[in-house]
């Protein structure tokens, strides 16, 4: 009895750690979106087909971001956006300052092709899909097109990104494993994103409410 006591302990624990991730990445989103120098534009995001929210982090002292986790969501057919998927991320190289612990980052997939390349467990962001520095609202008016032509338009805190720049930002890969605690489902990353079959838990409806406010 204890052992399955104590089992069932960890297993909420655990749970509790993964929805703090995704509390995590709505606040991201929500500060990336107040400030108009980082705001992503309403434009971006009716054409978006998907977004990330990512958080990576230095794994110790004067060592890069080694470590970080993400959500997913994938707008479906239909207009509505799909559950926020548990996804890892590593090697960031963007806005990597002096003194930085984390670096805080939005992407905006703007292909059917790109989110669907973590069916194949993961992808390298500037090198599998093309990423450069979105524009802001008034960058949206001088590019005609051209930077929105890119697969992945990145969103970050970080001071010194420029819009159209060619950003590599490591990788990021899949988490069925944390799906399924969160979710406690065995559906992994494709059904999550694309399907009807789980209902979401209360604990990430005010993220998926927020992207939908954002892009309807």
């Amino acid at each position: 009895m204890g052992l399955f006591a104590a089992s069932g302990a960890r297993a909420a624990d655990k749970r509790t750690e993964l929805v703090s991730h995704v509390e995590s990445c709505e606040a991201i989103l929500q500060e990336i979106m107040s400030d108009p120098a980082t705001a992503i534009p309403a434009s971006v995001w009716q054409q978006a087909h998907a977004v990330m929210i990512v958080n990576q982090f230095k794994a110790g002292f004067l060592i890069g971001i080694k470590d970080g986790y993400g959500v997913i969501m994938a707008k479906k057919a239909n207009g509505q956006w799909s559950l926020p998927v548990l996804i890892s991320a590593s090697e960031a190289s963007i806005g990597l300052q002096l003194g930085a612990k984390s670096v805080e980052t939005v992407y905006i997939l703007m292909d059917e092709r790109t989110p669907r390349l973590l069916f194949n467990q993961r992808f390298n962001i500037g090198a599998d899909a093309k990423a450069v520095a979105g524009p802001d609202a008034a960058g949206v008016e001088r590019d005609n097109g051209a930077i929105a032509a890119a697969p992945v338009l990145v969103y970050s805190k970080s001071a010194g990104l420029f819009a159209g720049a060619t950003v590599k930002a490591g990788y990021v890969a899949r988490n069925d494993e944390a799906n399924f605690t969160l979710y406690n489902t065995t559906y992994t990353l494709p059904e999550l994103l694309y399907s009807d079959w789980v209902a979401a838990p209360p604990e990430v409806l005010p993220l998926m409410h927020y992207v939908q406010h954002l892009a309807p």
